[in-house]
């Protein structure tokens, strides 16, 4: 007798995808494509008329009741006429489908395309285009009621349990993780001197290639790290991004200070940010990036993340933001 070896990780197949969204959504000469493996396997799913992305979850890192809540959010977005790439109905009015994979139930949701394409570097209309959507979708997600199926954003998923996680990594580097300890503790130290900010469901992955530009449009997407927190984590993400675009020398420090004034400007015309909101931006920054330094180990993708000689160059990135620290 014949069997199938096991599998913790496999491909679906396009064809079969294809197929598989023709029944379930009633479209008409689908065509699958791979285009990215990942957190989920994420498919570009064309028909003649239009385009569609298909994700499928890895069970492994996301549970039904975790991508439900992430669909539910979505959906409240859209109803706010928040752009964002949206989670669409088969023809049952179902959004989180279930597939039976090699290595067992996998769910999926289709979502709409978002039009235009990603910009690595933004102009000053695509920034004010961005601080606005933002400050919108934080008006949704702070009064979204949250659940206790995602992950919240504190000290310790953000500071403890990773610096626990990348604990080996740093064998080989003993004065680099004592540094990192030392930081971690110096922004704890900050951040919990601070209280009752306004919190609710961050994106968390705000950089440029999650999000659209069409025009004078921009559309949001890969929402697969919501969780929630304080609504500043996601200004910290951009923040961060363009201090990277100064360590890495393609902008220049007074270039990126200018950007991000036009992003906080066009924010604050839909939501104002308190004094002690921007003052924390820097020691978020730290925490965000050693959420996924440590995420990195969990996930084989990102191998090459965990090995000593990325996590020295990622130590001394942590190294410059700590400069602008007060």
């Amino acid at each position: 007798m014949k069997t199938v070896f096991p599998a913790i990780y496999s491909t679906l197949c396009p064809k079969a995808l294809s197929s598989f969204l023709s029944e379930k959504y009633a479209l008409e000469n689908v065509q699958c494509k791979l285009l990215v493996r990942g957190v989920g396997d994420t498919y570009l799913a064309e028909t003649p008329d239009n385009r569609f992305i298909l994700r499928v979850y890895r069970s492994s890192h996301r549970n039904i009741l975790q991508i439900k809540e992430e669909v539910a959010l979505l959906q409240a977005l859209k109803e706010r006429a928040i752009s964002v790439s949206y989670p669409l109905p088969d023809i049952t009015g179902e959004t989180v489908q279930l597939l039976e994979a090699l290595e067992g139930e996998r769910c999926a949701v289709l979502f709409s395309y978002a039009p235009g394409h990603a910009v690595r570097l933004l102009d000053n209309k695509q920034l004010q285009l961005l601080g606005t959507e933002m400050a919108r979708f934080h008006q949704v997600s702070s009064s979204f009621a949250p659940e206790t199926n995602r992950w919240e954003f504190n000290m310790e998923t953000m500071f403890d349990r990773p610096l626990e996680m990348l604990r080996a990594g740093f064998d080989s580097n003993p004065e680099d993780y004592a540094w990192l300890q030392q930081a971690a503790k110096e922004a704890i130290e900050k951040l919990s001197a601070v209280n009752g900010l306004p919190a609710g469901y961050c994106h968390f992955d705000l950089l440029p290639k999650n999000m659209h530009f069409a025009g004078d449009t921009i559309t949001l997407f890969d929402f697969d790290f919501m969780g929630y927190g304080w609504l500043v984590n996601d200004i910290a993400a951009c923040w961060q991004y363009l201090s990277l675009e100064v360590y890495t020398k393609r902008l220049t420090q007074e270039a990126a200070d200018a950007q991000y004034h036009i992003l906080l400007d066009a924010y604050r015309q839909h939501r104002a940010p308190c004094e002690a909101e921007l003052e924390i931006v820097p020691y978020l920054a730290v925490g965000w990036w050693l959420f996924y330094m440590g995420f990195h180990t969990t996930h084989d993708q990102f191998h090459a993340f965990t090995q000593p000689g990325q996590l020295k160059l990622f130590t001394g990135l942590l190294r410059h933001f700590v400069t602008y620290w007060t």
